[in-house]
């Protein structure tokens, strides 16, 4: 089917059967000799020789290998053997990309293959030969040093027509909704075939590596989707090519997927971004473009169901999108002659909006609590399950009640039922509030925030050793004596504290606002 692809040849069957002597067919011509490696772990090398590569593989399909650890500056595919030899710039970006792939087998094509030190110390090939290859360097290199995107490559035997990668860096700004791996593929799945999605939060951004099978299809994702909102007026898409041209899925789970490879474990859930492609696209800028309407990214409710999930998850709040799961949960196990629907109120508005609270008349040690929706729920169960208010382990269970009923007008319940609908103090009414981005787990160190001026450090710890516990620790924020830290000595000290204080009267009509931190002092 033309010069330019590999021949499928025959495949050493062990590692240490290399060739002591072959010929290199270069673009169909079989005159020119190379001596071959003999050796599996030979003294380091900027030259590396490759193995057991896949009939079908492109010469920037190994580029890429490369491309993380340094500059590539040479290749010689050996296409009737499968093999390839690839010289990088420096012996040390070698043994760094040694050491990775001895403990991390690298796959092309879902085929492993195999990395070891070349006897040569540099490639010497014949351009006019390898012409495509070097074609491809070329082009490759040339955009590397401009900063721009990567191309991989379309070429004929004569011409140079650098394409774009065909792997999207994606950054998502105004995430008030979560953007899952899911939500992701079904929108960029439009544009063709989706292969690889790896997610992970960098400078506190949620961002994603997405590889189509074709540069085109990337192409044509970016220009239709740059700019655009996911949700009505939020989760807005920055896109750009990556440096990258293949990423490398270890693990299929909500944080990364090859759609290739079905049989890939799951791993353990933690983002699965190698340290060596995270440095490859340290350098990436995100573009600035308009954002547009939701329209053509228009999510069924599946996807929004999925998002919930993500969000419940614990990643992110998600104001509005009930997807369907109970609003309602069911706590028991509390402290009957402490608890009070104001203190249930306050803790579990951590993590969302309490619309009401009943404590159960005839089990005075459980109580309904309704959120404002199915993804607060789901926030507050997995924050709150298992900590302890009162002095007692609390159980967050969600109810089978779709709603808590009040009393019926003029039935007195002793005050055990109490609707917060309209309270001044939800935390996430305002769509887009900076608190959905400060959700964390209960933690023994607070966040203080609208502090008047003439309240000293002093007063504070005072205020807060009153609630029964112990400060450890206390700093005022630099930039903005408006807001501190303040640590107890155990998450369930910091508990009570945020319970009884969230909400205090500090005087000049500064009411203390008091949650949990992911900071340490």
């Amino acid at each position: 089917r033309g010069s330019d692809e590999l021949l499928s040849g025959s495949v050493l069957s062990s590692p240490n059967s290399n060739m002591s002597s072959m010929v290199v067919t270069a673009n169909g011509n079989d005159n020119k000799k190379f001596k071959g490696d003999d050796k599996m772990d030979g003294a380091p090398s900027r030259v590396l020789h490759i193995r057991k590569l896949p009939g079908e593989v492109t010469e920037t399909e190994v580029i890429a290998l490369g491309l993380p650890f340094g500059k590539v500056t040479n290749i010689l595919m050996l296409k009737g053997k499968n093999q390839a030899f690839l010289e990088l710039a420096t012996e040390e970006a070698a043994i760094t990309m040694v050491n990775y792939y001895s403990a991390v087998t690298p796959h092309l094509r879902n085929q492993p293959i195999y990395i070891q030190y070349s006897n040569h110390k540099e490639l010497k090939t014949d351009n006019t030969l390898n012409q495509r290859a070097q074609a491809v360097l070329q082009a490759v290199t040339a955009v590397q040093a401009s900063n721009a995107p990567i191309s991989g490559t379309t070429v004929s035997e004569s011409a140079v027509t650098p394409a774009q990668s065909p792997v999207l860096r994606i950054i998502i700004d105004n995430m008030y909704y979560p953007v899952t791996l899911d939500v992701l593929h079904q929108i960029f799945s439009k544009f063709g075939a989706v292969l690889k999605i790896i997610t992970f939060t960098k400078n506190n951004q949620f961002q994603a590596l997405l590889q189509f099978g074709d540069p085109v299809n990337a192409q044509q994702a970016k220009q239709a989707l740059d700019g655009q909102n996911i949700y009505n007026a939020c989760c807005t898409l920055r896109i750009d090519f990556s440096k990258l041209v293949n990423l490398n899925v270890k693990y299929n789970n909500d944080k990364s997927r090859d759609y290739t490879r079905p049989d890939l474990p799951s791993g353990d859930g933690q983002p699965t971004l190698d340290p060596a492609i995270a440095a490859a696209f340290a350098k990436e800028t995100s573009l600035l473009a308009v954002p547009g309407a939701l329209s053509p990214l228009a999510i069924p409710t599946a996807a929004a169901a999925a998002a919930a999930a993500a969000a419940a998850a614990g990643r992110v709040g998600m104001p509005g999108v009930s997807a369907g799961s109970n609003t309602v949960l069911l706590v028991s196990n509390l402290n009957e002659e402490m608890v009070t629907p104001q203190s249930l109120f306050t803790l579990f508005g951590v993590y969302g909006d309490v619309q009401r609270v009943k404590i159960l008349y005839n089990k005075k040690d459980s109580a309904l609590i309704q959120m404002a929706d199915g993804n607060q729920s789901q926030l507050a169960m997995s924050h709150l399950n298992g900590q302890k208010m009162y002095g007692k382990i609390i159980r967050v269970t969600l109810s089978k009640h779709q709603t808590v009923q009040l009393p019926r007008e003029g039935l007195d319940d002793q005050g055990l039922t109490k609707d917060f609908g309209n309270s001044p103090l939800h935390r996430f009414k305002k769509p887009g509030s900076k608190n959905f981005q400060n959700i964390f787990p209960p933690s023994a160190t607070l966040h203080l925030s609208n502090i008047p001026p003439s309240v000293a450090e002093e007063d504070l710890r005072t205020l807060f050793a009153n609630t029964g516990g112990t400060v450890k620790a206390f700093k005022f924020f630099q930039r903005d004596h408006k807001m501190a830290l303040l640590q107890m000595s155990t998450v369930e000290e910091a508990i009570q504290a945020l319970i009884d204080l969230h909400n205090y009267n500090l005087g000049e009509s500064h009411h203390l606002r008091v949650s949990f931190s992911k900071s340490t002092i």
